[in-house]
C-alpha cells in the first residue's frame, strides 16, 4: 500500500514579494495546478491515500476559484481517501465553503481522531494501517499528548502541523514535543509547516518526516520540492519512503565572490560568467548573493547589475553581502579633503571596522557628487 504525504502547498499566497503583478498570478495558477497534477501521479501510481498535512491554503479569504478546483478534485478521485489536517494558515478557508465533506475526504479536529487506511496480512495475522490525528491550537497543545492511545498492534501513522522539537513549549501552539511522541506505537509521523523535506528516526519502531512544500514559493524556499511516498508492504509490514521532486520551477539561492573587482563592469562579468556555467533554466528564480572584500572606492551598482540579469530568468534578484577593504596607510599621509575625512574616521574607537568602512565609502561618495548608496 502506498501512501503520498504532502503539506505546505499554500495555495492563493501573494506571492508578491518576488513577482510582479502578473507573474504572481501565474504562479498562483502553477501552485494549483501542481496540486492537481500531485493527485494525478498518486492516480497513475496507484497510490489510493493522501495525507494533507496541513496548509493546503494560505489564508482564510481564498478565491472561490481555488476552493471549487479543489473540491472538484477531490470528488473526481474517489479512488483516493484524503486526509486533510489543517493547519496555522488554512484557518477554516476551505471547511467553511463545503455543504457537506466529500464522502473521500477525511478531517480532524482538536481531539485525536482515528481512520482505519489499510490492513496488512501477515502470514494470516492482520493488523490495521491506523491514520491518527489532531489539529494543534492554544488550547490543547500542551496536553494532547497524554490523550494519544495508539494500538501497538496496529500499524500507526499520526499526523501534526507544527514544529518539531525536543521539548514542548506552552507558549506557542505549532511546536510539536518529539519526547512525548516517543515509545508511543508510531510507525510513522507525518508532519506539515517545514518547508523542505526532513527525515529522522523518531525512536526505534518509527519515523518523522516533513516532506516540505509543493512548490517554492520565495528565495527563503530555495532547493527542491515535492512530497512523500509512503510504501507499506501488506504482507510483511515492512515500509520505506522516498521523496518525489515535483516542483514546475526551481528557485536557486547562489553566492558569487567578487573579491578584487574593482568595479561594476567586472562584478558584472563574474556573475555573467558563474551564472553562463550554472546550468539554471530559463524558467528558474534566481538569487545572487554577492561576496567577498572589495576596496572601500569600487564602483558597485547593484541595480544596474540586476537590469542586465533579470530578463534571463523567471524572476531574478541581487543581494549585496560584500564587505569593504581600506588601506589606512594609504591616505595616512593624504592632505586632501578625503584623507583628512578618513583618518578622521579610522580615529574613531566606539565603530567598528566594517561600520567604519561603510561609513567612509558613504562619505567618499557624497564627496565625489555621486549618489549614495
Amino acid at each position: 500500500m502506498k501512501i503520498l504525504h504532502c503539506a505546505d502547498i499554500h495555495l492563493d499566497s501573494a506571492m508578491t514579494a518576488n513577482l510582479d503583478k502578473d507573474k504572481a498570478r501565474e504562479r498562483r495558477n502553477e501552485l494549483l495546478a501542481s496540486f492537481k497534477d500531485m493527485v494525478g501521479y498518486a492516480v497513475k501510481e496507484c497510490i489510493g491515500v493522501i495525507i494533507i498535512a496541513g496548509d493546503l491554503f494560505d489564508t482564510r479569504n481564498i478565491s472561490v476559484g481555488a476552493k471549487k478546483e479543489v473540491y472538484n478534485i477531490i470528488i473526481n478521485n474517489p479512488g483516493i481517501t484524503f486526509y486533510y489536517l489543517q493547519g496555522n494558515h488554512d484557518n477554516g478557508s476551505f471547511v467553511s465553503y463545503l455543504d457537506e465533506i466529500p464522502a473521500n475526504l477525511r478531517m480532524f479536529g482538536k481531539e485525536w481522531t482515528s481512520y482505519n487506511a489499510g490492513i496488512i496480512n501477515n502470514g494470516g495475522i492482520t493488523k490495521d494501517i491506523v491514520i491518527t490525528g489532531v489539529e494543534l491550537d492554544s488550547d490543547n497543545a500542551g496536553k494532547i499528548y497524554g490523550s494519544l492511545s495508539l494500538n501497538a498492534g496496529n500499524y500507526n501513522i499520526v499526523v501534526l502541523h507544527g514544529q518539531e522539537a525536543s521539548h514542548i513549549s506552552k507558549n506557542n501552539a505549532q511546536i510539536i514535543s518529539l519526547k512525548d511522541l516517543r515509545n508511543r506505537g508510531i510507525d510513522y509521523l507525518a508532519l506539515g509547516h517545514v518547508h523542505e523535506y526532513s527525515s529522522d528516526r523518531l525512536d526505534a519502531r518509527g519515523v518523522y518526516c516533513y516532506p516540505g512544500c509543493l512548490e517554492g514559493r520565495g528565495f527563503d524556499e530555495a532547493g527542491e520540492h515535492g512530497f512523500v511516498v509512503l510504501d507499506i508492504d501488506e504482507t510483511s509490514g515492512s515500509s520505506d519512503t522516498y521523496f518525489v521532486p515535483f516542483a514546475r520551477r526551481n528557485i536557486y539561492v547562489a553566492q558569487v565572490n567578487v573579491t578584487g573587482c574593482e568595479n561594476t563592469f567586472e562584478i558584472e562579468k563574474r556573475v555573467r560568467s558563474f551564472l553562463e556555467m550554472s546550468g539554471y533554466t530559463k524558467e528558474s528564480l534566481v538569487k545572487v548573493e554577492l561576496t567577498g572584500a572589495l576596496d572601500v572606492e569600487c564602483e558597485k551598482n547593484t541595480d544596474y547589475l540586476g537590469k542586465q540579469f533579470e530578463g534571463k530568468f523567471y524572476a531574478f534578484k541581487i543581494k549585496d553581502n560584500t564587505i569593504y577593504n581600506i588601506d589606512y596607510m594609504l591616505y595616512e599621509h593624504d592632505m586632501s579633503l578625503k584623507g583628512e575625512y578618513i583618518r578622521n574616521v579610522m580615529a574613531r574607537n566606539d565603530i567598528s571596522e566594517q561600520d567604519k568602512a561603510e561609513i567612509i565609502r558613504y562619505g567618499l561618495q557624497a564627496l565625489q557628487g555621486e549618489e549614495i548608496g
